[in-house]
């Protein structure tokens, strides 16, 4: 495992301190300022002015307190979301995977109809006309520290929030789709499973989006094996982003993050 894959992650980062971007933080790292101590331990960093040193001092400071806290709202806000994939291992305990299912149509013209939410091992399924309500969904956001989707920064999220107008998520969101484009991976969640050897159910390898729409419609329709394989497809689909998080995170450390220290012999 890469040296800065663990909790050290979120303590290398310098790119939420304003008029830091990706490449001045390189250069931080290379010059063996590793970390937000080692920042403050220096009385000069080069290319940084005594004036602004300091107001980068307050601002780290500021950061440890909320890291200290455990406040994960406040990196939500002071960090770019295509950085929020750092914070996996600082609060990767508390982390919600969610993925939803629908009718097919737009938020306006259509209904949710699954929403699967795994949380600390155990999966809770909430569906249509039973046990989904915006209580339950705000209920597991509230109880997060981090929100994990494929693609629900575009569609989830949005779509949950036009069907639950006044839903809160103040959560950092590591949207998996877009980190996976990051490191050259393609294609949507099924595919993307197998390029990596993440495995699911051999019954469930043939289903897509557009079966979960059939399966939900032949539910309503009378069959209620129908929505015991949705619940299954869409479980399968929430639970694996877990182990995707967790290889597509040790690929962006590789290629984002600080340089691994030099082994001496």
């Amino acid at each position: 495992m890469h040296s800065t894959s663990r909790r050290s992650m979120l303590t290398s980062t310098f790119v939420h301190l304003n008029g830091i971007g990706p490449a001045t933080e390189r250069r931080l790292w290379e010059s063996g300022i590793a970390d937000w101590n080692t920042f403050r331990r220096e009385t000069l960093v080069p290319g940084i002015s005594p004036a602004r040193k300091v107001a980068y001092d307050a601002d780290l400071s500021i950061a440890q307190t909320h890291l200290d806290r455990h406040n994960a709202r406040y990196f939500a806000d002071c960090l770019h979301s295509r950085d929020h994939w750092r914070l996996l291992p600082t609060f990767g305990a508390r982390a919600l995977y969610l993925d939803i299912e629908t009718t097919g149509l737009s938020a306006r013209d259509g209904q949710v109809t699954i929403v699967g939410l795994y949380r600390q091992g155990r999966m809770r399924t909430l569906i249509h006309g039973d046990s989904l309500t915006q209580a339950a969904i705000q209920d597991e956001l509230d109880q997060a520290d981090l929100l994990i989707t494929f693609f629900g920064t575009v569609f989830d999220i949005p779509y949950l929030q036009t069907c639950f107008a006044g839903l809160r998520v103040g959560i950092p969101h590591f949207d998996l789709c877009f980190a996976a484009r990051r490191v050259g991976l393609q294609g949507g969640l099924k595919s993307i499973e197998r390029e990596l050897d993440i495995a699911r159910e051999s019954d469930l390898l043939q289903l897509d989006g557009l079966e979960a729409v059939r399966l939900w419609h032949q539910y309503r329709a009378g069959q209620e094996a129908a929505l015991d394989q949705l619940v299954r497809y869409n479980a399968a689909d929430t639970r694996n982003l877990e182990p995707l998080a967790a290889c597509l995170y040790e690929q962006l450390v590789v290629r984002y993050g600080p340089p691994a220290p030099a082994h001496r012999g």
